[in-house]
């Protein structure tokens, strides 16, 4: 029979319940890798209207990031950025920075975090948007940063003739950042 913390409530638990939860949440830890890359392969179908699926996007991204040499940081960054696309439509960059924010650093947290309001810049106008929104962080020390991301790895992305690298290319450097310690995150501000 499986283990199960004894409390119906979180306030009776017992410190052998919450050793046992740690250690749980240890193992389960350990498999997310494997969750985030079946996330990505369900990319696949998803989104329509676009000229490739929001899979082979998040895979261009990421190649171009590879090619250009960017950190495994980065390159994971490129591939997971428009992950919560299904769950969160409307805030999928807070959702991917989420999932990257133990592992990353903050600039590349924030790059994420804030990806959606930046990639406007391309489209806002056609559809009653403002495309200079992000300007609201112009003085912002990653604003530049932001502005690179969506320039040469997101807007460029949508082109089914590019050769992008297979998820499996990526699959050991998505195991490497997400098998890391995470970083305390109690010192940030992002």
């Amino acid at each position: 029979m499986k283990k199960t913390a004894s409390f119906t409530q979180m306030k009776y638990g017992t410190k052998e319940d919450y050793e046992l939860l740690e250690s749980l949440e240890r193992d389960y830890v350990r498999t997310l890798p494997d969750r985030l890359l079946a996330a990505l392969r369900g990319l696949e179908h998803t989104l329509s209207g676009y000229r490739v699926s929001r899979l082979e996007h998040s895979l261009q991204s990421a190649t171009h990031a590879y090619d250009a040499g960017e950190s495994e940081e980065m390159v994971v960054a490129a591939l997971l950025h428009d992950i919560g696309d299904e769950l969160a439509p409307y805030s999928h960059s807070e959702m991917a920075a989420a999932i990257l924010r133990p592992y990353v650093s903050e600039k590349i947290h924030w790059i994420i975090k804030y990806h959606g309001l930046f990639q406007m810049y391309y489209y806002a106008h056609h559809v009653g948007g403002d495309r200079h929104a992000r300007d609201r962080f112009q003085e912002h020390p990653f604003f530049d940063e932001a502005v690179r991301f969506c320039e040469k790895y997101d807007q460029n992305c949508f082109d089914p003739q590019f050769q992008s690298k297979p998820l499996e290319f990526f699959e050991q450097i998505v195991r490497r950042i997400f098998s890391a310690p995470p970083r305390d995150l109690s010192a940030t501000t992002a």
